[in-house]
């Protein structure tokens, strides 16, 4: 019977004993595929598991080796020995195995990550053509095969920046055989074709700036400027103003730094200019750089100030607003059209102390008089290179011709601006001279002329930021005092570009150049008369009246009265040439030099050259009509 029970027991107890042990393998194969770190801490569980058996039998004083001898019927002995130590082994084996397994998959998961990180290096490296601090220009089979094709951008850009920082460091970056005009030349080209600029536009700003600050310049031509308002003092302050434009939903700031009326706005839910407070008159659309020139000119109450070129009323009713309402603003617009928006501004805004008129501003002088206004401001029309960033049509239509039509027409303006200003005011006698233009032929050589035609001086502008203008540019030099002006750039103020400049005028007279004594003595010619006696008569123009030099008659030529008529001078000649006896040595001796022999046999009479230029005599009147005015105004009195 003893047999029997041990032979169940040996055949039994395995299939239970295997179900056991299967068990854990699995969980400790999960264990490994999740991180291998559970099977070991398993096998200290199962190790700790058994040892403390062995210990607890100790403690109550009975040795497990007797027992086990001892009962040989126990049918888990002979099966926790063979079956426990097969079943160790063949689980070590299977670890060793699924760990090789995923070593292998591991590893071929890094080298395949390694191969793909090579072969994107690679691709980059294909794609710029390699980065090294050898740059190479193009060749012209490579530029006309570009042309050829669709222009890539990205290849235009990284050119760019690869010129420009070869420029930066030109003797230890340039390529061999190569000089700097290769290297501008080509820089021209590709900012060209990437913005959009023509060959004249790109050599205007190449020729101001350095590499690196005009490609911030282009940069910030291609973003917009801010929003700005100025809050109209005749009607609100600008505290209440934004907290009203805020309760709107208005996202906007004060521009405390410099203005005391500028409010910057961010973005809005509503339309800005279509707000009651806009239709109201309480703000006014205006960018930041147009603030610039009526705070340089500061105008004071009752004055009278002109503004040139009023239209479309931002600045003249920003004077207004200084001002007070007092005093007298003459707004000129040359251009019809544009009135409408001035008038409707003005009586929007609330002015009340502005007479709008419709002149040539050249011709302002003749029409309110000489030296008749405190303060005068002219925002001269111009090329608009300064407002890329709101007409990009300037960066492909403006040429050299446009600018010198410009030019021409701002030296005048200015003249005739000087001109209307009194030196001799209390308050006064400023003129203040303004472009949207960054050109230096716009800007400090037009201030350059007027500083040589008239007794005026350059003064502070009286703003604390901006960049002083050129004192020389390239072949030209200008006057040291031009250091006084100001420049603003959008990449640097984060506005239109701009340049003001401030004028104090010395003397109402108008001074004589080197120029005009020459020209005057080249010209000039007497002209013999009736009686013998010289006369300098201007030829095919009318003599001066005697009436100037008689202050009665002046008045009576002012009011309207018929002036004496002097005959012509070309009509005089076949008078002369039959009452004046021929002086044959007198002619010869006039006559050197200008194709004539002294002892020709035919000695002719020379026609007299009347070169002189007619005398401007509006200076005359207007003292006149001032004149006559103070007369009248100490009769009323």
């Amino acid at each position: 019977m003893a047999k029997k029970k041990s032979n169940k027991s040996h055949q039994n107890p395995p299939p239970k004993k295997k179900a056991k042990q299967e068990e854990p393998m699995e969980e400790e194969v999960e264990d490994l595929l999740d991180g291998g770190s559970s099977d070991s801490a398993a096998d200290e569980g199962d190790d700790f598991a058994v040892g403390g058996s062995g210990e607890e039998d100790n403690d109550d004083g009975e040795d497990p080796q007797s027992d086990f001898s001892s009962d040989g019927d126990d049918p888990f002995t002979d099966d926790f020995l063979g079956s426990g130590g097969d079943g160790k082994g063949g689980s070590s084996g299977s670890d060793e195995s699924e760990e090789d397994d995923i070593e292998r998959k591991s590893r071929a998961i890094d080298e395949e990550r390694e191969r793909e990180e090579e072969e994107a290096e690679e691709e980059l490296k294909l794609n710029i053509k390699g980065e090294s601090d050898e740059f190479r220009l193009p060749t012209e089979e490579e530029l006309k095969e570009e042309e050829q094709r669709v222009p890539d951008l990205q290849n235009l850009q990284r050119r760019i920046k690869e010129i420009v920082r070869v420029l930066s460091n030109f003797k230890q970056l340039k390529e061999e055989g190569s000089n700097r005009k290769d290297y501008v030349k080509q820089l021209k080209a590709d900012l060209a074709r990437n913005y959009g600029y023509n060959e004249f536009m790109m050599d205007a700003l190449v020729e101001m700036f350095p590499v690196v600050e005009l490609i911030e310049l282009i940069e910030a031509f291609e973003r917009p400027r801010p929003v700005c308002i100025r809050t109209n003092t005749l009607k609100t302050r600008r505290r209440d103003l934004a907290n009203v434009l805020i309760g709107r939903g208005v996202n906007l700031k004060q521009l405390s730094e410099w203005s005391k009326v500028a409010l910057v706005v961010y973005d809005s839910q509503v339309p800005i200019g279509a707000t009651p407070e806009y239709l109201a008159g309480h703000y006014m659309l205006q960018s930041a750089s147009s603030f610039l020139p009526v705070m340089a000119l500061a105008p004071q109450e009752k004055e009278r100030v002109l503004d040139m070129a009023a239209s479309p009323g931002g600045k003249t009713t920003h004077i207004a607003a200084l001002m007070k309402n007092s005093g007298i603003i003459y707004a000129n617009e040359f251009k019809f059209k544009r009135l409408k928006a001035l008038t409707s501004n003005l009586q929007r805004m609330g002015v009340t102390n502005t007479i709008v008129c419709n002149y040539d501003g050249r011709q302002l002088p003749m029409v309110y008089g000489l030296n008749s206004v405190d303060r005068a401001l002219l925002d001269a029309p111009c090329s608009g290179t300064g407002v890329i960033s709101k007409d990009e049509s300037v960066k492909f239509s403006k040429e050299r011709k446009d600018i010198e039509d410009c030019v021409f027409l701002q030296k005048q303006l200015i003249l005739a601006a000087i001109d209307m200003v009194d030196a001799n005011s209390k308050s006064g006698g400023y003129l203040v001279y303004s472009t949207c233009s960054i050109m230096v032929a716009e800007n400090e050589a037009v201030i350059d002329y007027a500083l040589k035609k008239r007794h005026v001086q350059l003064v502070p502008c009286g703003l604390d930021f901006g960049r002083p203008g050129f004192v020389r540019f390239r072949e030209h030099r200008f006057h040291p005092s031009l250091e006084k002006t100001r420049r603003f750039y959008p990449h640097v103020h984060n506005m239109d570009g701009f340049f003001v400049a401030k004028l104090k005028k010395l003397s109402n007279s108008k001074p004589v150049t080197e120029h005009d004594i020459s020209d005057a003595t080249e010209i000039e010619e007497a002209m013999v008369t009736d009686d013998g006696k010289e006369e300098k008569i201007p030829e095919g123009k009318p003599q001066p009246p005697e009436s100037l030099n008689n202050p009665d008659k002046m008045n009576a030529a002012v009011n309207g009265k018929a002036t004496p008529k002097v005959k012509n001078a070309r009509d005089k000649i076949p008078e002369m040439k039959a009452k004046q006896p021929q002086q044959p040595d007198k002619v010869a001796k006039r006559s050197v030099g200008k194709g004539i022999p002294k002892n020709g046999k035919k000695p002719h009479v020379l026609t007299p050259r009347l070169k002189k230029k007619r005398k401007f005599y509006v200076e005359e009147i207007a003292k006149a009509r001032e004149e006559k005015r103070k007369a009248l105004r100490k009769a009323r009195e």
